[in-house]
């Protein structure tokens, strides 16, 4: 495990032993604290988006496993303008054990990956999210004891945080439906990944258009804001589609008695998700965001060979 670009590359048994190590560092970090495994390891954390999220999970991990992160601002690196991202990694690669980028483009992570000796990890890219998906993943395992059999519904834009919890719902045995309006579906290179993954868990992915038939029946329901960064000149026009997705009451009622509502963050309160839901007694928002110091700790456990 040299990098961990996607949840997609790994086997389900990888995912799922990184999901069960997540719990056990959770629960040792509330008993005694973390047993300081990466001690003299730094991370540093490149940031072409910025990210409350991303960067204090990260952060922390490294410091409740004895480690240390250095924050690296655009200006700072300049990825592919000021220096090639070829020579940013060669010279990272030589100063610190581990590099995590939160990046625009997915080429820029793969190439990152390409020309670094440290491990990289993708903090974001437009095409997937996979630290989010594993702290989705083990939101929704404390819950319900697992994926598998359970139904998994994403209502609104088929973005990169909606491939991700794909991949791993069809990896892990889940059954994932999406609805999205007619121009935001789910990109159609993950939805054939997820369906090889699928095949081999017997579990389905359905691509929807109406969002109450998407949440019939489900145990998650997921959603995120309408308008993702980068993407703010498209605003209005999407504040105009993507009404009829709103996550309220109305729609919850609809899924199972025992379902649990999920965000990434940051939520447009009134927009995908109203605060009735948001702070609800079926939302998971919260421990699903501190699910994300977790769930890192396990991804770079891992990526070190620590564990």
């Amino acid at each position: 495990m040299k990098d961990f670009i996607a949840i997609s590359d790994f086997p389900a048994t990888e995912i799922q032993s990184m999901l069960d190590l997540a719990e056990k560092l959770k629960k040792e970090h509330f008993e005694k604290g973390n047993t300081p495994l990466l001690e003299g390891k730094v991370l540093a954390m490149i940031f072409q988006k910025p990210s409350l999220r991303t960067r204090v999970s990260f952060d922390m991990a490294m410091r409740h496993l004895g480690g240390d992160a250095l924050y690296l601002t655009p200006g700072e690196i300049g990825l592919g303008k000021r220096e090639s991202i070829a020579d940013v990694a060669r010279v990272l690669s030589g100063y610190v054990d581990a590099i995590m980028a939160r990046v625009f483009e997915h080429a820029h992570v793969l190439e990152l990956a390409k020309w670094a000796s440290a491990p990289v990890i993708n903090g974001l890219s437009d095409y997937n999210h996979p630290c989010q998906g594993m702290a989705d993943a083990l939101t929704i395992q404390e819950k319900f004891g697992g994926l598998r059999g359970l139904n998994i519904s994403f209502v609104g834009d088929g973005n990169n945080v909606a491939v991700s919890l794909m991949h791993v719902s069809a990896l892990l045995g889940a059954n994932f439906s999406i609805a999205s309006p007619e121009g935001y579906e789910i990109k159609s290179q993950a939805v054939e990944i997820g369906k090889k993954l699928a095949g081999k868990t017997s579990s389905q992915i359905t691509i929807l258009r109406d969002p109450h038939q998407a949440v019939k029946g489900a145990h998650v329901i997921y959603t995120d804001t309408w308008t993702s960064m980068g993407q703010e000149e498209e605003t209005r026009i999407r504040e105009q589609v993507f009404p009829p997705y709103q996550v309220n009451q109305a729609l919850v009622s609809e899924a199972d008695k025992d379902v649990i509502v999920m965000h990434c963050l940051p939520a447009h309160r009134g927009q995908e998700i109203t605060d009735e839901v948001a702070d609800g007694p079926h939302s998971a928002l919260f421990p699903q965001a501190h699910n994300r110091l977790h769930a890192q700790k396990a991804i770079l456990v891992r990526l070190f060979g620590m564990g």
